[in-house]
């Protein structure tokens, strides 16, 4: 994978922390740089373990699916590209505004942001990646657009919550259109 479609990865993937992070940046009176480097942390750090597992989960079965390998990548960013399209198009639910920071409240939202990166390490299984380099990728890039959520969360409200996941949907699905065609011979 190379290293663009990678950070696409990592953008669409951050999606669903972004949004999370723009709603603690609503809940929060006062913003202080502790606040998102907390947020940051958590959800950085998550989406970089999760694919970590993934990987490994994946690399059990790699032998026993090479042949279908294209085709398990495609459909799981399809299924977690068009499950983020349709909570953004049709969850009408208002945004969660919960302000706490405690081990408890974060470790719950960051598990909750980060199953579909587990399910991409799944995919990383079957695809020419290094998978400590995509991992450090992923958790940068999430932490420095879940600093961001926070920001705009105290600035715009939830405003671009829905937009945000809806752009990450997009671009998962675009991603596993990519590595279908390419296996296929296609690109």
């Amino acid at each position: 994978m190379d290293f663009l479609s990678l950070f696409l990865l990592a953008v669409g993937l951050s999606m669903d922390a972004f949004a999370v992070s723009i709603c603690k940046g609503l809940a929060l009176k006062k913003i202080q740089f502790k606040h998102a480097l907390i947020v940051g942390l958590w959800f950085g750090g998550f989406q970089a373990l999760m694919p970590v597992i993934g990987y490994f989960l994946g690399a059990q079965f790699k032998d026993a699916i090479a042949a279908y390998d294209h085709w398990i990548a495609f459909g799981l960013l399809i299924l977690i590209g068009g499950n983020m399209i349709r909570e953004a198009v049709f969850d009408k639910d208002e945004p969660e505004t919960d302000s706490a920071l405690s081990f408890r409240s974060m470790l719950v939202l960051a598990v909750a942001t980060s199953i579909d990166a587990l399910a991409v390490g799944v995919t990383f299984a079957f695809l020419d990646v290094n998978i400590w380099t995509s991992v450090a990728l992923i958790g940068v890039t999430t932490c420095i657009l879940s600093m961001i959520g926070v920001k705009v969360g105290s600035v715009f409200g939830a405003k671009y919550e829905k937009k945000a996941e809806f752009i990450g949907g997009v671009i998962l699905i675009l991603l596993g259109v990519k590595i279908l065609l390419e296996h296929l011979g296609v690109l």
